[in-house]
């Protein structure tokens, strides 16, 4: 696949740039898709949640009522889960919810979220950015050129820019990742992509790797 280049003008540059077909045209497999975006949100997962259970909340110890002759239920505890106050039962714990998922497999989902999104043209190519110093209103007018302002774009730098990433972190509706850390979560989260022209040939050899 070719696509043409446009500067942050949004004009076209009369250059194109050759994606791929082994990354943004192959077979798409929904369930590595599935397994790459569960693995990402799991990873995001602080898993810090915990509520006191019966012996961590205060309270007597003391046997609350005689075992006999009251005509009701035996109590032992005010700590019991059946009383106010009294602990939870089967609460949640601290854990770790990440879990292992090969290299092939995530790899297959990225190129397969990247191939949905060539279909859909939903794919920019944008000359690499040059921004002197961190402005958001001139990341907007440049988004607007692009007539993607009302869209929630996913942007992949072929390296660090500091002064490009500051500029768009204010706003919402967008995001700047760098090639190497494409994923296949904000692929599929974004409605339209903007790859600059030096990341390009970075996916390709990162995903076009058996």
């Amino acid at each position: 696949m070719e696509l043409p280049v446009k500067n942050i003008q949004g004009d076209y540059t009369g250059r194109t740039v050759v994606l791929a077909d082994s990354v943004f045209n192959i077979e798409p497999n929904n369930h590595a898709i599935y397994l790459d975006v569960k693995q990402y949100l799991a990873n995001q997962r602080q898993g810090t949640h915990k509520t006191k259970e019966r012996s961590e909340v205060s309270g007597s110890t003391k046997k609350i009522i005689k075992q006999k002759g009251t005509g009701g239920a035996r109590h032992g505890s005010i700590k019991a889960p059946i009383f106010i106050g009294g602990g939870r039962i089967f609460g949640p714990r601290p854990r770790d919810y990440s879990f292992k998922l090969n290299k092939k497999v995530k790899q297959l989902a990225r190129r397969s979220a990247l191939t949905y999104k060539a279909r859909a043209n939903a794919i920019h190519i944008l000359e690499n950015p040059v921004f002197a110093a961190p402005k958001t209103k001139q990341y907007v007018k440049m988004m607007q050129a692009l007539s993607l302002a009302d869209k929630k774009t996913l942007v992949v730098l072929p390296e660090p820019n500091l002064n490009f990433y500051l500029s768009s972190r204010n706003l919402q509706n967008t995001k700047v990742v760098q090639a190497s850390s494409l994923n296949t979560y904000d692929v599929m989260n974004c409605d339209q992509l903007v790859i600059c022209e030096g990341a390009v040939p970075i996916i390709n050899q990162i995903l076009g790797q058996e």
